[in-house]
Parts: structure tokens; sequence; C-alpha cells
């Protein structure tokens, strides 16, 4: 017998003496009685008698004689034929155990407005030495999602030179800020922006935009919507959280000279063909598909035809979920054959004083599986000096009305 995979030990069986021999006056006996014994032994062959030790069946003398108890038998029961088979019983069949769904994971994508640490935000960053003091009142926030997603609007290279704060369309910052943007919590970075190649010098070419994105990859960042020809920037990139395949597409239509070509880097642009193209390809490889447009003019709250055209046309295309940027505003959102439209949220990280221009929104989007499950906003305020901060209550409700009244004007 063995129990759970162990061997029982073995007991040794006992060993008996031998018998003594018979005296020499006796052999004559000896040599009579056994045939006399033998007349017995041919009536009971075989038939032990209770207690006694029997070594008549043993055919190996190495072995030890084994105690043969006899049992107390009790008559066997008369079998008595029958005229029809006895009965099948049906098998005895283990109850079946109810499924249990498993519960869908739930996953919480993160979105912010448009990061710009170029201008006043790098000059503060010069000054005080420490690109994270960006990011400290919100990096907890980002930290908790499960995937936090920035739109970047500048370089980030240690080639051209710093700015300074004074006005101009020049946003070039410091390799470090993508340390900082790491060290916040980001892990993806749509950079299909109207910036991305901004340099300032003559002889700069494409050297700001390649260091933007090796930037970003060295800190573990993942950009999307760029590349050295338009067929990369048309890629998607896809992340796996909680077990579900995540792809985001990112195109822009604001900077011709930011767009790439067959044999030019930069950008994909945006349009309708190749929306549905970015789209369809995200789809063969991703659950989800989150396309990422950089649209619409700049200080306007109301999206545009164009922007309300084009997602519809991403939505048509196949999208599961529209996140758009550029405005420097917050817009509006609307739903779109049961896609959520969410066409602009505002200034993350940026220097414009315009107090509408310092609010923004912090996306959070709710998956259980790979289904779509709602969203919240929290709004946002950030200094000329690039700090974030969580809006105030008076603000936030002042950012949020504006929203509402925006989405509501523009619902079907």
């Amino acid at each position: 017998m063995t129990s759970k995979g162990y061997n029982l030990p073995v007991r040794p069986s006992p060993r008996f003496p031998r018998t003594p021999r018979t005296p020499r006056t006796l052999r004559l006996i000896c040599a009579v009685l056994p045939i006399v014994l033998l007349l017995v032994a041919c009536q009971s062959k075989g038939q032990p008698t209770p207690g006694v030790i029997s070594t008549t069946a043993m055919s190996d003398p190495a072995q030890p004689p084994q105690a043969l108890i006899a049992p107390t038998l009790t008559p066997r029961p008369t079998i008595q034929p029958s005229s029809t088979a006895s009965p099948t019983l049906p098998p005895v069949l283990p109850t079946p155990t109810p499924d249990i769904p498993t519960a869908s994971p739930v996953t919480t994508l993160l979105f912010t407005g448009v990061i710009v640490p170029a201008r006043c935000v790098q000059a503060a960053i010069d000054a005080s030495g420490d690109p994270d003091s960006i990011y400290a009142e919100v990096h907890q926030i980002i930290k908790a999602a499960d995937l936090a997603v920035g739109t970047l609007n500048a370089t980030m290279s240690d080639y051209p030179p710093h700015t300074g704060c004074k006005p101009t369309y020049v946003l070039v910052g410091n390799p470090e800020n993508a340390d900082a943007l790491s060290r916040a919590g980001f892990d993806v970075m749509s950079v299909a922006t109207n910036h991305i190649k901004n340099c300032g010098l003559a002889n700069c070419g494409n050297r700001a935009f390649f260091d933007t994105l090796d930037n970003l990859r060295r800190v573990g960042i993942l950009p999307v919507g760029a590349g050295v020809s338009h067929a990369e920037a048309m890629q998607p990139v896809v992340v796996t959280v909680n077990g579900v395949r995540f792809g985001f597409v990112s195109l822009g239509q604001i900077e011709p000279m930011a767009f790439a070509t067959v044999a030019r880097p930069g950008i994909a642009v945006l349009n309708e063909a190749n929306l549905h193209s970015a789209i369809a390809a995200a789809r063969q490889v991703s659950d989800v598909v989150i396309a990422m447009p950089h649209w619409g003019p700049e200080d306007v709250s109301m999206p545009n035809w164009s922007q309300r055209t084009l997602a519809r046309q991403a939505v048509e295309a196949g999208a599961d979920l529209v996140v758009g940027n550029h405005t420097h505003v917050v817009q509006g959102v609307q739903e779109i054959d049961g896609i959520q439209v969410f066409y602009g949220l505002g200034n993350f990280v940026f220097d414009q004083w315009p107090r509408d221009h310092q609010q923004g929104v912090i996306l959070q989007v709710r998956f259980v599986g790979d289904r779509y499950d709602g969203y919240e906003f929290i709004p946002t305020h950030v200094d000329r000096d690039g700090r974030v901060h969580i809006a105030a209550p008076d603000e936030a409700a002042e950012i949020m009305e504006r929203i509402r009244l925006v989405s509501e004007e523009i619902a079907p």
C-alpha cells in the first residue's frame, strides 16, 4: 500500500529455529513412521492446521516461511441461474460543477493634454535643475494607471540651444525631459505633432527629431506616429496590458514641414485614406485600437468641421477610441456610433498664460477586458514654469462646464 506517493516500510518476516535432529534410538521408528504418515497425508493434503506454520507450499528454501492463519469460513451462497438478465446499473457520474465565469481584468488608460517642455518651462528647469518638479503633484495619478499616454509637441535634444523664456515658435528642450516623463509614469507618447522637428538652427536638419525619438526610447517610452519614412510613421504601437493588446496610431495635419514621405523622416499625415490604412493595420495586431489625431485650429474650444469629419471616418475605419489634441484648450466630447471621441484635452505642460490655456484635463478611460467601460476627467492647471497642479474646485467646475457646453452643442 502506498500513501501520497510514498512507500510504507516493509516489515521483515520472522525467522524460526530449525527442529533438532532425531536421536539414534528412534531412527527405526522414523523409518516406518513416514509410511504411515503418508497414508494419512494423502487424505488431508494441502489442508493446513489452524495456527500451524506450513512450509508445504514453499518452493524456494531461501524464503522464510510465512504464517498462514486459517480464516473462519462462511458458506458461499448458492447462485441460482436466472431466466432474465440482471439489470445493468447506470454508471455513477460525478456531479457537474457549474461554470463560474472568470471576471475580465479591468485596465485603466490615462491620457493628458499637450506636453511642451520648452521656452519658459525649460528656462525654469535650467534654473532649478529639477525637471521632475513639473510632475510632482500629479505623478502618483499617472503611475496609478495601467498605461499612461502623453502628447509631446516639442523636441528633446542637446544639439539646439535653449531659447530661454521668450516668445518663439521654436520649441526645444533638454533630453532630461524624457527621463522626467518616464519617472512620472508615462509609457507611450504621441509624437505626430507639428513641433516635433523644431531645432532653430539652419544646419540642424532632422537631428533634433531623431534625438527626440531616441531619448524617448532610451527611457522606455514608446513613440507613436513618426519614423524614418511615412510607412514607418504609420505603424501602430501595441502594448499588452492584462492580456489585452492595446494598439495606438497617431497622425497629424498641422505642419507640412513635419510630414514624412517615402524618403523623408517625419510624422504620419492625417487624412481619410491614411486614417483607414493605419487603423486597419492596427486592427490586425490589436484587441483595442486607439486613434490619436493631432488636429484642429489653436485656441478654439469648438471642434471644427474637419475634426468632426475625421472623427467619424476614424470610427467608420474601426477605432475603438479617439483621443485628439493640439488646440491648447479643452474641447468637447462626442459619441459616434457608440465610440467616444475626445477632441482635445487642453494643455498639460506649457507656458501659455491665458487662463483657458493654463487649463486641461487628465482623461482616465476604463476597459473591462477589451470592452470600453467609461471615462472620467481630472481637471488640471499648469503654471508658466510648467508645474502641473490639480485644479482647485472652482476652476475645475469652470473647465468641466466648458466641456459640457461644447459637448452638448456637437451632440448628434
